[in-house]
């Protein structure tokens, strides 16, 4: 198979993904922003075609006619060379265009994407094909997250449906132990990576010990219990101003009601899995955990070094690591330059992957990144010392 008819047949299948995603919801469910960094599951299935007409069939197809002149502006997310978009924050104000006028405006991009790869095209472009792909899986995992988000935040918590649960951590003790020494870091760029990913270097790392598992709910409900969120000295400044600010005191989505701790999932409010890893914690709390349990977070680069001893794959995983280039790191000119690189300041970085990200979208060079006070996403905790 040539790598045409590969990338038709990954295209079709992300596709088909992310609508399969959508298949629950009722229409109303597609509009709703409830916070600034829930996009609408509409804005998804928009932006996402968006970036192929764009990227792809604007600048190679001959002849291709956009569907819509507005839609680059109420689809673009934040590629300032490619103009003018709707704020980040005014995305839930758009109930036009309705939602079947975005699903006709995937299923025309989508047929022109076929009929484009049904001809032999340059590597270059193959690749930007490659990386559109890529992005659609990313925004999958991200239309996950505000989907829960969405529903989750209604009163009376409704049932998404199956898929996307958490199994209980693999109850391995332990931990995997690295010595001293020079370890690889990054992806060689042989297969598929992010420029975030780029250079490979070698990066000297002292003794440690890394968790063979993530932190339970169980744990986690120990940590509460012992009135750590009342607790200053276990937080950073920043962290103890951000949970007293928003009054938090539990993991998003965990309710105590008559006494009991309950958990919003897919399936509606069940009652708290003890065994299951606790989610949706931020970075914040993920350290003041760590500190009380007298440990703390591994970096980017110890998780890497010992990932391929332990399982990981249900959670992204907080790091003791800014979001920076690595050595050698360089943008691409253009709007495609802005994937990555200029978002590299007060973010950290997760690493691992989780129930949401899609099939073959995980590898252990990964860098994923995130504000420390993001909860929302499918975040856990593996400790280090």
């Amino acid at each position: 198979m040539n790598r045409n008819h590969k990338l038709t047949a990954l295209f079709l299948k992300c596709r088909n993904l992310t609508e399969a995603i959508c298949a629950p919801l009722e229409v109303e469910d597609y509009i709703p922003q409830p916070i600034v960094d829930v996009s609408p599951p509409k804005w998804h299935l928009g932006h996402t075609t968006w970036f192929f007409e764009a990227f792809v069939l604007q600048q190679f197809f001959e002849g291709y006619k956009i569907f819509h002149e507005d839609f680059a502006y109420l689809f673009n997310s934040y590629y300032n060379n490619a103009g003018e978009r709707v704020l980040r924050p005014n995305r839930g104000l758009m109930s036009r265009p309705p939602v079947r006028k975005v699903m006709d405006y995937r299923k025309y991009v989508t047929d022109s994407m076929v009929e484009f790869l049904s001809k032999n095209q340059e590597e270059k472009t193959l690749d930007i094909i490659e990386l559109g792909i890529n992005h659609e899986q990313q925004h999958q995992e991200l239309l996950v997250y505000d989907v829960k988000y969405i529903l989750g935040n209604q009163p009376t918590f409704p049932v998404y449906g199956e898929g996307f649960d958490l199994k209980k951590e693999n109850g391995l003790n332990g931990f995997v132990k690295r010595t001293e020494g020079l370890y690889s870091i990054g992806a060689d760029s042989k297969s598929f990576c992010y420029d975030n990913e780029l250079s490979q270097h070698q990066v000297y790392l002292r003794d440690y010990e890394i968790s063979k598992s993530l932190v339970t709910n169980g744990e986690y409900l120990e940590f509460i219990q012992s009135g750590a969120y009342s607790d200053f000295n276990l937080w950073l400044a920043e962290g103890w101003d951000f949970i007293n600010k928003e009054d938090i005191k539990a993991p998003l989505y965990w309710h105590q009601i008559n006494g009991e701790w309950w958990n919003y999932t897919f399936k509606g409010l069940q009652k708290l899995d003890v065994n299951a890893p606790v989610q949706h914690v931020s970075f914040y709390e993920a350290l003041a955990f760590a500190e009380w349990k007298g440990m703390r977070l591994p970096t980017e680069f110890e998780w890497e070094a010992a990932a391929d001893d332990f399982e990981w794959g249900q959670l992204w995983e907080w790091t003791y690591s800014a979001y920076q280039p690595y050595p050698g790191f360089a943008k691409a000119p253009g709007a495609l330059g802005e994937y990555n690189g200029k978002f590299m300041i007060n973010q950290n970085v997760l690493r691992g992957a989780s129930v949401a990200t899609p099939q073959d979208h995980s590898r252990i060079t990964y860098r994923n990144f995130f504000h420390a006070a993001s909860r929302w996403l499918f975040s856990g905790i593996r400790l280090a010392k």
